[in-house]
């Protein structure tokens, strides 16, 4: 009997959850993503907080994308090194959180690489 998506990605993302911990100097950022959004956190966890997040449905990414996924993607990955860069964070530990890195995963992945965060 095989795998739905679901159960499929939880064991992915159980697998990957093993190894990937994020720090305060080096946090986690994680990415969720549903059929019309995305959203990004930067996860400490040794302390259990989030540092920073950003998403598609903040007022100025949903402005500038007006509904192609791939764009708020880019925008989303912009946003968040952008943050990242204020709050003096230059390198994340990258968690896909299950999902295959292409598409709007990798875009993200790329944009946020441009802002200047390495991983």
């Amino acid at each position: 009997m095989s795998l739905t998506k679901q159960e499929r990605r939880a064991r992915i993302k159980h697998r990957i959850r093993k190894v990937v911990f994020g720090t305060a100097e080096k946090p986690r950022m994680t990415v969720f993503r549903s059929n019309k959004q995305i959203y990004v956190q930067c996860i400490d966890d040794s302390q259990g907080i989030t540092l920073l997040a950003a998403s598609s449905l903040q007022k100025e990414i949903a402005e500038a994308s007006k509904g192609k996924k791939i764009d708020q993607a880019q925008l989303v990955g912009k946003k968040i090194a952008e943050l990242c860069k204020q709050k003096g964070i230059a390198e994340v530990v990258f968690d896909r959180n299950g999902y295959l890195y292409h598409g709007r995963v990798k875009v993200l992945a790329d944009a946020a690489r441009e802002g200047g965060l390495k991983f």
